[in-house]
């Protein structure tokens, strides 16, 4: 599907109005409602197919972020052959334990898989605390960057940001 096409059927699936809070602390009168997107398996597939090129050469886990990236990975990965890592906020204190569950992070080359990025703040976050248990990070990827360019938290966390859509890319569909 064309990448102006794709932008336009998410932004009829997902963009709403009003007064909406952000992750970051900021305030917005307009929202993109991942949850819609990522709720239809047509659509999320398609984003899927679109973000596999931009899976940078060598990555060998696919890491997704709690709660919206999980979708997305999990769509990318059938789609890329790659093993997927779902990445909580911070490990549980039962069970495995674990920080990241499913595919092994420690010692290989993990992409961040996220689904929306505003600041950035909670990719910076997980490739830390990622890092910190043996994965080399220097890449993530996003469905929607929100803004124009790279957020500077991740670059100054030494992340190169392959998004597949920017707000120039969400327009409303035709009429």
């Amino acid at each position: 599907m064309e990448l102006a096409e794709l932008g336009r059927r998410i932004y009829a699936t997902a963009y709403l109005t009003g007064e909406f809070v952000l992750r970051s602390g900021q305030t917005t009168s307009h929202y993109f409602d991942k949850y819609r997107f990522e709720a239809d398996p047509v659509l999320l597939d398609e984003v899927a197919a679109a973000m596999v090129p931009l899976v940078p050469a060598g990555t060998e886990v696919l890491a997704g972020l709690e709660m919206g990236g999980i979708p997305v990975v999990t769509a990318l990965s059938r789609h890329t052959g790659l093993p997927c890592a779902f990445v909580r906020k911070q490990a549980k204190p039962y069970g495995t334990a674990r920080l990241a569950e499913g595919a092994e992070t420690s010692g290989r080359r993990v992409t961040i898989v996220e689904d929306v990025i505003t600041t950035g703040g909670q990719v910076v976050l997980s490739t830390t605390d990622l890092r910190a248990l043996g994965a080399t990070i220097t890449d993530a990827l996003c469905v929607i960057n929100r803004n124009p360019t790279t957020p500077a938290p991740l670059i100054e966390a030494g992340l190169t940001l392959h998004s597949l859509l920017t707000p120039a890319d969400l327009q409303p569909p035709a009429v």
